[in-house]
This record gives C-alpha cells, structure tokens and sequence, in this order.
C-alpha cells in the first residue's frame, strides 16, 4: 500500500515574510490583534500584510475606525529597527489618503513620531520625513509641525540627511530635485 509523503519545504507561492490574512471585513481587526502579539515575528509579519492592504484608500478608512493609530503609535518605540521601519512605512502610506492624514492629524502621530528624529535606522528617518512633507501639504498638517515646533528641526536634519544645502519649501520641508 502507498504511504502519503510530506514534503518540508513551504510551497512556491507562499511567503514566509507575510501574515496569513483573513478574508472580508474580518482581515483588519486579525491583523490588529497581531500588532499586539508578544512574538517578534507576528508582529512583523502583521506589519508586511499591513504594508500591502493600506494601498487601498477604503483598507485606510477601515484601519483608522478600528483603531489601527494607537496600536502602530505603540510600535514606533519597538526595539526592533524591522518593526520601527514598517511602522513609519505605513505612516507614510496612510498619509499619501486623506482620511490616513486626518487620522495621523487626529491621533497626535506627529508628536508620537518626533522621537525618531535621531533614529539609527536611515529608512525609519527618511519614512518619517516623507510622512511629515505629506501632512505640511495641509493647512492643518503644517501648523501641527509648527505648532510642536518641529520645523527648524526637520529642516536641519534634512539637509543632514540629504547632504545637501537646500532652501525650504513651504517655509519647513527642504525641496527635493527631481529626476
């Protein structure tokens, strides 16, 4: 008689580096749970799904009603440089929506985010950045900046950052040249 054989490898088409995700309206809620895992890996995992999903503008309405803001602010103080980094990516992802800056504007992320400033990680600075010349792109977003006075801040590390010598764009991001 013929005995079933397992293969230990994973199939082609599966992923290692990203969570199993939950189909329909049960997806986000799963992956926010995972944010709060205590295991390293889930919540890298949870983080690379994440990345994924908030490309679609309604996945950024959803995250920001189910309380995504202060499960991600709680990650930007991980130890793990991987989980800051994603972190600050989604950041960056949910701010290029409108209802992602709103929240981020609503959730006092700017503040939450300051901290980073003198991050060791590159990436985890320049996602910052990135995220905070988005939101000066609103009225509201830039007097937030202002207000925690973060601007002269930004500036400098940005022409640190760039290495370049640069003029401010509206009055706090430096501008950058375009290929």
């Amino acid at each position: 008689m013929a005995e079933a054989r397992t293969s230990p490898y994973l199939p082609p088409n599966i992923d290692p580096t990203k969570a199993p995700v939950a189909f329909g309206a049960r997806a986000l809620p799963k992956l926010n749970e995972e944010l709060g895992a205590p295991e390293l890996l889930s919540r890298q995992r949870a983080l690379m799904a994440l990345c994924d999903l908030l490309h679609d503008p309604e996945n950024v309405y959803q995250a920001v009603h189910l309380g995504f803001m202060e499960s991600l602010k709680t990650l930007l103080y991980d130890q793990d440089s991987t989980v800051r980094q994603k972190t600050t990516e989604i950041f960056y992802i949910m701010a290029g929506h409108n209802i992602g800056r709103d929240g981020i504007l609503r959730n006092d992320i700017i503040t939450s985010m300051s901290p980073l400033l003198d991050d060791p990680v590159d990436i985890c600075r320049r996602n910052m950045h990135q995220t905070y010349e988005m939101l000066s792109e609103l009225p509201a977003g830039l007097l937030a900046i202002i207000y925690i006075g973060l601007s002269t801040t930004i500036q400098l590390n940005m022409s640190v950052f760039s290495g370049e010598n640069t003029a401010p764009r509206s009055g706090i991001m430096p501008s950058r040249e375009r290929d």
